[in-house]
């Protein structure tokens, strides 16, 4: 018996499921430097984003403590709890014997091996994590692995509208490209938590000028970004429309950034261009392809012609895509349909960071998930948010444009084999596609400041009502991922936040209780959230049970030890174990951006959502050819659920003054 046990968020066509860290990483109140409703005309959304005088963007690295190991102890009890909710008691006393025989048995003696690894590296999980979660994985990136979301600024400066895609993209890329150049100069201010914890700002090394290439048995990510104390780094972005590619140098002769009117003419030229032309041929799909299949096909291209080499170079080099979309998307959830499975005509999906701008000047957003999680997107999204904001969508600076050479388009040298290679790999993307399933949920009864008003945390109170939702609909608890930030360490990245607990069962149990007065339930409810935050806690010093399980069954790997019968039992997979976790969730923080990717398992949600001062967005993706879930329905249970909580809040507030 085998075990599948790749911690990535991906499915192949038939559902063998890998799972992975979520979209975003969770944060807390303080961990993003900038909150809504922090911005104001005296503060410019740059200067808020800046270090403050003699401080840099990575200075505090060094100083970052090594990522910890826990304990084997503690790792078992903490995985012993998370089974309790979705076994029989038979199957309970079965597992308690297993961990037991584990404990003493071939579990301390890898445990023991693991220990010694740990204290060679300052992260013992950074290069098992981005190759089992990421890189060794064979089936396609997109739309099983790839991230998306959608740009907030139509919510108030810039609704759809036609005629608008190529100013707004130019204004977008002007202020990414902003965000791009403070961690160049290392003017980005260190991250914190709320503890005044500094976090690893290793993610913003990554995010740019980074690309992952196809390998036969193991991708590889290149990385082409360089601090200012560093060196040179290139200069250029990967502009794709209508299926044809190429390179706009955003900076001039003295390195200095173009201007938004001088990148609207650029992105005009190509606008026009291709409007002109017969579509490409769209070589952007390959990205698609099976990824041992589009090694090969990589290795053909690059090969068969100079040119196709150093157009690949240029590619992998590029800062970022910019994407000049033909769609018309009509909501948030179509954006969201679009930017994540919509038509691959102009992705490029082992690219980092994708902006998508519209027909209609909508914008999204598709990005690897490899080099980041998604808190590093929501940190540049939402200072263009910030941005756009301040200067009420337009551009107030200069309007001279000055003479510049025109884009570079790249032609790319085909073979028959390519070209069949750029068919298959589109037709099993949109077979996948189609399977895609998603909508945004908007909830505006309240939000971050009521549930606060009663020293509750927002996202607690999110994944109570994950869990209150799905049992109300399905009878069962749901195994539950969240993301939990390990930031505070040296590389860290996340750490599994497994919410289905026996405190949030029994209240769940509780709130069908008609003998059950409404002080019972919401003392239950809070020792529900007790239990949540203790977990949360835990999973930010790397103290929950995955990724040391992932460790321990990795160095059985290794050492060529059989594998151990803990990761063979049913208990592991029933409580989400090997990528079954079927409600897959992530909170985005207290900004306005949204985002999110594919559900782990064919019959299960991925839930991902931000929290407001008083709104809260949640978007729910599914796979249409589950015959178990439904977005309609899940959604409306979802805002019933809200509601039934904001009652038993209120039911408190006026008991207390009574």
């Amino acid at each position: 018996m085998s075990i599948r046990f790749h911690l990535s968020r991906t499915q192949s066509p038939t559902f063998c499921l890998r799972t992975s860290a979520v979209s975003t990483e969770f944060t807390t109140l303080n961990d993003h430097p900038i909150q809504p409703g922090s911005f104001n005309t005296a503060m410019s959304a740059t200067t808020m984003y800046q270090c403050s005088p003699g401080e840099k963007t990575f200075v505090y690295q060094d100083r970052l403590p090594s990522l910890p190991l826990p304990s084997l102890s503690h790792t078992l009890e903490k995985y012993l709890q998370s089974v309790r909710p979705h076994v029989s008691d038979e199957e309970y006393m079965q597992t308690s014997f297993v961990i037991r025989q584990f404990k003493v048995g071939v579990g301390k003696e890898l445990h023991e091996k693991l220990e010694e690894k740990a204290k060679k590296e300052r992260n013992w999980l950074e290069s098992w994590w981005q190759n089992v979660a990421y890189l060794d994985i064979r089936t396609p990136i997109a739309p099983f692995i790839s991230t998306g979301g959608t740009g907030p600024y139509y919510k108030h400066y810039w609704p759809a509208k036609d005629g608008t895609q190529i100013e707004r993209c130019a204004l977008c890329l002007y202020y990414t490209l902003q965000c791009w150049k403070m961690i160049y100069k290392e003017e980005m201010r260190p991250e914190k938590d709320r503890h005044g914890n500094f976090l690893c700002m290793n993610q913003f090394y990554l995010i740019f000028n980074t690309c992952r290439v196809p390998g036969k048995k193991r991708d590889q990510l290149l990385h082409f970004f360089k601090t200012e104390s560093e060196g040179d780094i290139p200069q250029h972005v990967m502009v794709l429309c209508s299926g044809h590619v190429f390179i706009l140098t955003v900076t001039d002769d003295y390195k200095e950034q173009l201007t938004p009117p001088e990148l609207q003419k650029q992105l005009q030229y190509i606008r026009d261009t291709c409007d002109q032309q017969p579509k490409g041929p769209s070589v952007g799909i390959l990205t698609a392809h099976n990824r041992s299949t589009w090694a090969e096909l990589h290795s053909e291209l690059q090969s068969i012609h100079p040119d196709n080499y150093r157009n690949l170079k240029l590619i992998e080099e590029s800062i970022m895509v910019v994407t000049l979309e033909d769609t018309s998307p009509k909501n948030e959830t179509e954006m969201f349909q679009d930017a994540i499975a919509g038509n691959p005509t102009n992705r490029w999906f082992d690219k980092s960071v994708n902006l998508i701008a519209f027909k209609n000047g909508l914008m999204g957003s598709n990005n690897d998930h490899a080099p980041i999680d998604g808190m590093a997107n929501v940190v540049v999204t939402y200072y263009i948010d910030c941005c756009v904001k301040e200067n009420k969508g337009v551009w107030n600076g200069s309007q001279e444009v000055r003479e510049l050479p025109l884009p570079e388009k790249l032609n790319f040298y085909l073979n028959d084999h390519l070209y069949q290679g750029i068919k298959e790999a589109k037709d099993m993307y949109l077979e996948s596609a189609k399977l895609f399933d998603c909508k945004v949920v908007d909830y505006n009864k309240y939000g971050r400041q009521f549930v606060r008003a009663f020293n509750l945390h927002p996202d607690t109170h999110m994944q109570l009502t994950l869990q209150y939702t799905y049992y109300k609909l399905y009878g069962k608890p749901a195994p539950t991922y969240e993301t939990g930030t390990t930031r505070v360490y040296w590389h860290g990245r996340t750490e599994t936040i497994r919410s289905c607990t026996m405190e949030a069962l029994q209240w769940i149990k509780a709130m069908a209780d008609p003998l059950l007065s409404p002080s019972e339930k919401l003392n239950l409810m809070l020792e529900a959230a007790e239990k949540h935050n203790q977990l949360r806690s835990e999973a930010q010093k790397n103290q929950g049970c995955d990724r040391h399980l992932l460790g321990l069954y990795l160095i059985a790997m290794e050492e060529g030890v059989p594998i151990p019968q803990l990761f063979l039992e049913p208990a592991f997979v029933k409580s989400g174990g090997g990528g079954n976790f079927v409600l897959s969730t992530s909170f985005l923080g207290f900004t306005t951006c949204l985002g999110g990717c594919a559900a782990m398992v064919k019959d299960g949600y991925g839930c991902f959502y931000n929290i407001e001062p008083k709104r809260m967005s949640i978007f729910i993706s599914r796979w249409q050819n589950s015959s178990v879930t439904n977005l309609e329905t899940f959604g409306n249970c979802l805002v019933d659920c809200l509601d039934e909580m904001k009652e038993l809040l209120e039911h408190k507030s006026t008991t207390a003054r009574l």
